[in-house]
């Protein structure tokens, strides 16, 4: 009896398990046809001459951009902030004050932690960007009644003046030349993907690291010759990761301007190091020796090894910051689903990028010890060989990283030549030049993030999108596709559901109806 009672009861859980089934796949189908048929209205409404519509259906113009306004302040605020937190708790962990690392007061307090301001205007810049960009997006949607590059290109470059947020002329050059950069590597990709154009040697494997060493030896030739022509905070950030005292840089370039070498200041730095008594000092050298550059340590290689592993210690609490906290607040799902991994991900990074910085240094220092052994006048030209030699130690990084590493230095590269040949009167020095390349190149950078994305770094373009939040829709070609897709899309469903309304059954079998999803475009 029990084996006889099962069987029917089997058979009607297996019909009404067909049954439902067979509804929540009518109910998908619906919903997918009512999706497909709005998606069609709009492009009817588009193409009746109404404005397109835009990608914020549910709220309105206005909403939208204070939304992203909000998001994007919020989240580059963010990101300084705690870049500076972290920052701060290394430092208290050096002077081995760990208790202090749980002490509020000490660790974010306004006397110790000076990056409200900062952190107020990099908001500012990024919030400000996104919410008017945006906006006039929509305007122009409206006004235009239509959907262009023209519309990306207008609203990127006028919600560049956002870059009005940061105070500093020197960092608003930094910004705009760095996104000119950005800007030709996308016109380049693109003319390349066309058949258009393309470098010799641009097929080069080790490419990015070729251009990385160029901007390098123009970086550190500035730096040792024309420190002037560098952002002031770019020259302490490469004075305190060197070894070589500022006293001794700026004898050198004395000597290798033939001019007569401030013996006063140089004596009291080598007082001060204890050596005056035994180095001699004097007011034309052709070349200033090993003995002066490193006072302290009489072998060069010593030098060398002990400048490299003091700029790991400095640099790292900085790399680890650097690499860290923009993941944890741009990815804080990802970041809680597996923290230890991204921990270890963050320690290795800023390993990597610490010992690459670390070589730069020791190289640098060995190409100018070198010299000294094997010549007996200096020349401005030797640190721009230097620099660029240095620069080798690059290969240490990831190769996706030596691009982005590349085009970090080239506008502080970009910046200095400027400078130089301003000072020197072969450009003209137009006020709030960089204000206005700042905006044109936004205007080129959204262009390419919305028309040709391909042709952008991965990097890039990720930050972006993730900074503008809202969808960022392609209104190119694919609208085309999108068309077609649709109109196949429905003609698959009346297809398929034409047999079902010619017969008129109720479902008789256990076994729900199969439909080819191949067939479908798109799945």
């Amino acid at each position: 009896m029990p084996t006889y009672s099962k069987k029917p009861n089997s058979s009607a859980r297996l019909l009404a398990d067909s049954a439902e089934a067979e509804r929540r796949l009518r109910d998908a189908e619906e919903r997918l046809r009512e999706a497909i048929e709005e998606l069609q209205r709009r492009q009817r409404t588009a193409a009746s001459g109404e404005h397109p519509p835009c990608d914020h259906a549910d709220d309105s113009c206005v909403a939208n951009a204070i939304g992203n306004l909000c998001q994007s302040f919020l989240l580059s605020y963010g990101v300084r902030v705690g870049i500076g937190i972290l920052l701060r708790a290394f430092k208290l962990a050096k002077r081995q004050s760990y208790s202090s690392l749980l002490d509020l007061k000490q660790l974010v307090s306004e006397k110790d932690l000076i990056v409200r301001e900062e952190a107020c205007r990099v908001g500012l810049l990024f919030g400000g960007f996104t919410g008017s960009y945006h906006a006039l997006r929509c305007l122009l949607r409206k006004l235009r009644k239509k959907e262009t590059p023209v519309n990306a290109i207008l609203a990127g470059s006028i919600a560049g003046l956002s870059i009005l947020a940061l105070d500093d002329s020197n960092r608003r050059r930094t910004l705009a030349l760095y996104l000119l950069a950005r800007v030709a590597q996308c016109a380049y990709n693109s003319a390349k993907s066309k058949n258009k154009f393309h470098l010799w040697g641009s097929h080069w494997r080790h490419g990015d690291s070729l251009l990385f060493a160029l901007a390098c030896a123009q970086v550190m030739y500035a730096f040792v010759m024309r420190p002037e022509s560098l952002p002031k905070s770019y020259q302490d950030f490469i004075q305190k990761t060197g070894p070589v005292a500022a006293p001794v840089y700026k004898a050198v370039r004395e000597s290798c301007r033939g001019g007569p070498v401030d013996v006063a200041s140089l004596s009291a730095y080598l007082y001060n190091r204890g050596k005056s008594n035994n180095v001699k000092l004097e007011e034309f050298p052709s070349i200033i020796p090993c003995s002066i550059i490193h006072p302290n340590t009489n072998s060069c290689l010593a030098h060398n090894t002990k400048a490299a592993s003091a700029t790991f210690r400095k640099t790292f609490p900085l790399y680890f910051s650097l690499t860290f906290v923009p993941f944890v607040v741009l990815h804080l799902q990802k970041f809680m689903d597996t923290p230890a991994r991204t921990c270890w991900l963050a320690v290795k990074g800023a390993v990597r990028s610490t010992t690459f910085l670390s070589a730069f240094v020791g190289i640098f220092q060995g190409v100018i010890c070198l010299h000294r052994k094997i010549a007996s006048k200096d020349h401005k030209l030797v640190y721009w060989v230097a620099g660029a030699i240095s620069a080798l130690s690059v290969l240490l990084e990831k190769k996706a990283r030596r691009s982005e590493l590349a085009l970090y230095v080239l506008p502080r590269a970009g910046e200095s030549l400027w400078h130089i040949l301003v000072n020197r009167h072969l450009l003209p020095d137009l006020k709030n030049a960089e204000v206005a390349l700042f905006c044109a190149c936004m205007g080129g950078i959204m262009y390419y993030l919305e028309y040709e994305p391909d042709t952008m770094a991965p990097f890039l373009r990720g930050l972006i999108r993730r900074f503008l939040a809202s969808r960022i829709s392609n209104p190119g070609p694919s609208s085309n596709r999108t068309r077609t897709a649709s109109y196949s899309y429905l003609h698959t469903l009346d297809a398929m559901h034409k047999p079902e309304l010619e017969d008129n059954r109720e479902v008789e079998t256990s076994t729900p109806k199969k439909y080819n999803l191949e067939s479908i475009p798109g799945l």
